[in-house]
């Protein structure tokens, strides 16, 4: 790439061409700013993260991207479902019955395809993107940040100063690091392996395209199972990073010895094929201590990742590249670029990921959907609010007191069973029924 096609300035530079940095390019691009993004890979290019969920459609409403994905191969997703560690199935999380709105129907995305939808359509809308172009770090003046030094595909560097630099380089996390940003979250530290099947079993009708999470028989982790199209199906196990990659061989010997603790999944594959190799993550969960800085502001999983049990990844990168564009409009119009500006949506996002993160650990902690609905079934509606993505609201709030109560009657319950047990019985009785709990979020 010569150096006639990257300008010495610009309004907006955004780095990372993902969901993050696609969608606050393409919204400050909208509002008449000049946009200037990097991206270090060629597109299309492998991604996980498959699983759309409903309060995606708001965003991509305003990327103007719905009529593209209406008219994708992607699979229709209507509902999530849990299958139990003894194989019992919940009722399905029908999203409609919660908000009869075209919303709730959402997409099982092969994320090469949506990622190379989602630059396009930033490009249709004013943006320059330029892909196999590396960020090496960011230009300073005193604390604010006024461009970027970059390497192009000829490994020619260049430097492209801007009034706001937007950080989406994904979990490398460059501005992150630079800044020493990142903290560690003390109870999420997972890993996963997963791989592609053609001809898994796949439901029909409504239920085709739903998520299914399938809890292993030991309680340790878990599997997800996504329909894709093309008749393929991704399927991963989710563990403790301890429990899934210490002394345990190579990617292939892990995920066999999982399907072992889960037969549903095993039988769900009984006649498939696998279609590729194995693929692991390790799942560390972390956010920045702050969203911005002045001139500066990160969005996605350059600020933060959550674990991906109720595939909040894709959302959480629309609305924080949302929230960030809008601070960055409303920024360029007045003048003002500090990080106060530019992060002023940091609490409202932060907020969302804490809720979700807490039914995360609900889940990790030995919560169970369908005694949960059992014993409260007026709280369907709210539970089913938290996943479509309804995050940013404190009327879901009322879900977790319930919650608290069934936990401080299995405490209570395994307390008069335990009676007379030695305490490392007891112990061992207590990790045969749920995982080993963190710290309560």
């Amino acid at each position: 790439m010569s150096s006639a096609t990257i300008p010495s300035e610009t309004d907006v530079i955004v780095i990372g061409g993902g969901p993050a940095g696609s969608t606050a390019s393409t919204l400050i691009a909208k509002a008449g700013h000049k946009v200037q993004l990097f991206e270090r890979e060629k597109f299309p290019r492998f991604h996980i993260g498959e699983s759309l969920i409903p309060e995606t459609y708001w965003v991509l409403e305003r990327l103007d991207m719905l009529p593209k994905m209406k008219a994708s191969r992607f699979v229709h997703k209507h509902s999530v479902q849990f299958v139990s560690a003894n194989g019992k199935v919940s009722a399905p999380f029908y999203f409609a019955d919660n908000k009869p709105h075209e919303c709730s129907q959402t997409w099982q995305v092969v994320r090469s395809e949506f990622d190379q939808m989602m630059l396009e359509n930033a490009r249709e809308h004013g943006v320059s993107a330029h892909e196999q172009i590396r960020v090496r770090d960011v230009i300073m003046e005193g604390d604010r940040v006024v461009g970027v030094k970059l390497l192009d595909a000829a490994g020619q560097p260049h430097e492209i100063r801007a009034k706001v630099v937007v950080d989406a380089s994904g979990q490398s996390g460059l501005l992150m690091n630079k800044f020493k940003l990142r903290v560690w979250d003390p109870v999420l530290n997972k890993g996963a392996v997963w791989t592609y099947w053609e001809n898994a079993y796949r439901d029909t009708g409504k239920d085709e395209g739903a998520t299914v999470v399938l809890q292993l028989d030991n309680k340790l982790g878990w599997f997800w199972y996504i329909p894709l199209h093309d008749n393929r199906v991704s399927i991963g196990v989710v563990a403790p990073f301890d429990y899934i990659f210490k002394g345990r061989g190579d990617h292939e010997t892990i995920y066999n010895e999982e399907l072992e603790h889960c037969p549903a999944v095993k039988d769900r594959i009984k006649d498939a094929n696998r279609i590729a190799g194995y693929f692991a993550t390790r799942d560390y969960s972390y956010r920045a201590e702050k969203v911005a800085g002045d001139g500066w502001v990160m969005v996605g999983d350059a600020f933060g990742f959550l674990d991906p049990l109720y595939s909040s990844g894709v959302l959480l990168a629309l609305r924080s590249g949302e929230m960030a564009a809008d601070a960055i409009v409303e920024g360029l119009a007045s003048g003002d670029t500090s990080g106060a500006q530019l992060g002023k949506w940091g609490p409202t996002l932060n907020q969302g990921i804490d809720r979700m993160r807490r039914l995360v650990c609900e889940y990790y902690d030995g919560f169970s959907f369908g005694n949960f609905m059992r014993k409260n079934p007026e709280m369907r509606g709210t539970v089913t609010d938290l996943l479509i993505g309804d995050l940013f609201t404190d009327k879901v709030d009322k879900v977790w007191a319930p919650m608290e109560e069934m936990h401080d009657e299995s405490k209570a319950g395994f307390a008069a069973w335990s009676d007379g047990l030695s305490d490392d019985d007891a112990h061992h009785r207590l990790n045969e029924l749920v995982l080993p709990a963190g710290p309560r979020p």
